[in-house]
C-alpha cells in the first residue's frame, strides 16, 4: 500500500444533511446567528431573528407545532374573557364551574346523609391506599422518591393553605368519615387527596404498573367528582392538586439525582 493510498483511506468522510427549512424546532427557531462565534459581535437591529423569518417559517410553525399555537390562541381568548368579565363582589359567593357541573349530585348527597357518609368513608379508604403505597415504596421497596415528593407536597400545601385561608364553600356537606376523620378543620388550597394520588400514580407508571396506575387515576377522578359534589373543595383546589403532584414528583426526582446522601 502506497503512502498516497494510505492518505486517501484515512481522509475523514463528511456527510451533508439537507434539512427541511419548514420543519422548525421551537428551541432552535432561526438561531443561526446566535452561535458562539458571534458572542462578541456588536448586536444591531438587522440581526433580529424575526427579520430572517420567511413565509415558510411562519406556516411551518402552524404545521409542525400546533400545540404551542393553540396555547397562543388560548392566551388571546382568555385575555378577552378576563378583561371583559364582571368581577365577583365581596358579598357574593365565589363562582365555581365545578359546583355548577355537580349541582344535581350535590342535591342527592344533601338529601341523603347516609350516602354522603358512605362515599366519604370510601374516599378515606382510597386515601389510606395511596398513603400505604407511597410509604411502602420507601420501607419495603427501598425507593424514596414518592415519599420525598409527598413530603415536599404536604409541606408546600401547609404553607400555602395557612397563608390564604379560604372560606368553606356554600353548601359544604361534611362527614365524620371523611379524611381527616372526625370533622376536624383542614386547608382547602390545595387538595392533598388529589396530589397524593397523582404522586402514587406517577410512581406506578415508572415501575410499569400500568393497571394499578389506571385504577388510581380512575379512583382519583371519582374522588374529584365526590369532593365537588359535597363542596369539600373548590375546583381550583383540585386542579392545582393535580399540578402539585406532578411538580413535586419531578422535584423529588431531581433531588434524588443530585443528592449525595443515598436514602435507599
Amino acid at each position: 500500500m502506497t503512502a498516497d493510498n494510505l492518505l486517501r483511506r484515512t481522509k475523514p468522510h463528511t456527510t451533508t444533511v439537507l434539512q427541511n427549512l419548514n420543519h422548525i424546532s421551537i428551541t432552535n427557531f432561526n438561531l443561526k446567528n446566535n452561535n458562539n462565534n458571534n458572542a462578541n459581535k456588536t448586536w444591531s437591529f438587522a440581526d433580529a431573528s424575526f427579520l430572517q423569518w420567511t413565509i415558510g417559517d411562519v406556516f411551518g410553525v402552524f404545521k409542525h407545532h400546533p400545540i404551542p399555537c393553540f396555547f397562543a390562541f388560548s392566551l388571546l381568548f382568555f385575555m378577552a374573557v378576563e378583561y371583559t368579565l364582571w368581577m365577583i363582589p365581596p358579598s357574593s359567593p365565589p363562582f365555581d364551574i365545578g359546583f355548577l357541573a355537580t349541582v344535581h349530585l350535590h342535591r342527592i348527597l344533601a338529601s341523603s346523609p347516609n350516602l354522603n357518609t358512605v362515599l366519604a368513608g370510601l374516599n378515606t379508604v382510597f386515601v389510606v391506599m395511596q398513603s400505604a403505597y407511597i410509604i411502602g415504596t420507601l420501607v419495603i421497596e427501598g425507593r424514596p422518591r414518592a415519599t420525598v415528593a409527598a413530603l415536599f407536597m404536604f409541606t408546600c400545601r401547609g404553607i400555602l393553605g395557612y397563608s390564604t385561608q379560604l372560606p368553606l364553600p356554600e353548601g359544604f356537606l361534611g362527614s365524620g368519615a371523611d379524611f381527616p376523620v372526625g370533622n376536624v378543620s383542614f386547608f382547602l388550597f390545595y387538595s392533598g387527596h388529589v396530589a397524593g394520588s397523582v404522586i402514587a400514580s406517577l410512581d406506578m407508571r415508572r415501575m410499569k404498573r400500568q393497571g394499578l396506575a389506571v385504577l388510581f387515576d380512575t379512583l382519583n377522578f371519582l374522588q374529584v367528582v365526590r369532593l365537588l359534589s359535597s363542596r369539600g373543595h373548590y375546583t381550583i383546589d383540585l386542579a392545582v392538586g393535580v399540578g402539585a403532584g406532578m411538580l413535586f414528583d419531578s422535584l423529588a426526582g431531581k433531588y434524588m439525582n443530585k443528592s449525595t446522601n443515598t436514602l435507599s
